[in-house]
């Protein structure tokens, strides 16, 4: 199942309290491109993040043909960069309709001066290796504290916990990654007691 990229398009005419809005509902991972205008200055300074300036976002008098093709291309190879991060690209009314018209061919431009855009991207990848690490810690930890908390309470917790973060779309992958660790856990769990039976007195 594919969830989305979002891209923030900022006009230029946004005033400060909606750039205060797009501020406070970016991450601070979001990457800004920037028209390198006085105007895109202004918003970017707004957001209170590193912007990067694209001299294609500057507006132009008369656009090419292809201009908005060219648009997609600058914004896409931001977004492709790093698919789990927010793109906001600032840049005057007329480039937006450009850009908008290709990257969201089947959505309208919004009413005020923030569209939001959604690119389809593939499931965050499970970080395996983290997960069984975490699986190995929670094992360790479920021995340390044995003496006074059932052996299956930490275990427990954590699986309700990745089951919760499995109905989240944009938390799915965690939820995966608490269930593998959990799962880890157990393995580990059960190959210490298997080895405490063979030789008592090792865990």
């Amino acid at each position: 199942m594919s969830d989305y990229q979002r891209i923030l398009v900022v006009s230029t005419q946004a005033d400060a309290a909606e750039v205060a809005r797009v501020r406070a509902g970016i991450a601070s991972s979001a990457v800004v491109l920037t028209a390198p205008t006085a105007d895109g200055k202004r918003i970017v300074q707004g957001l209170g993040r590193t912007a990067h300036p694209e001299t294609l976002l500057a507006p132009v008098r008369f656009p090419d043909v292809d201009r908005g093709h060219r648009l997609d291309e600058v914004v896409r190879r931001h977004a492709v960069a790093d698919r789990y991060r927010d793109v906001v690209v600032v840049a005057d009314p007329a480039t937006i309709i450009l850009l908008l018209r290709v990257l969201a061919p089947d959505q309208l431009p919004a009413s005020g001066p923030v569209t939001e855009v959604g690119l389809p991207r593939g499931p965050r990848p499970v970080p395996l290796g983290r997960a069984a690490g975490a699986g190995v810690a929670l094992a360790v930890l479920v021995g340390l504290l044995s003496a006074a908390v059932p052996v299956w309470v930490l275990p427990a917790l954590a699986a309700v916990a990745g089951v919760v973060l499995l109905a989240l779309p944009g938390r799915r992958w965690l939820g995966q990654s608490v269930l593998i660790a959990v799962a880890v856990s157990l393995v580990v769990s059960l190959l210490a007691i298997a080895g405490s039976a063979r030789f008592p007195g090792a865990w």
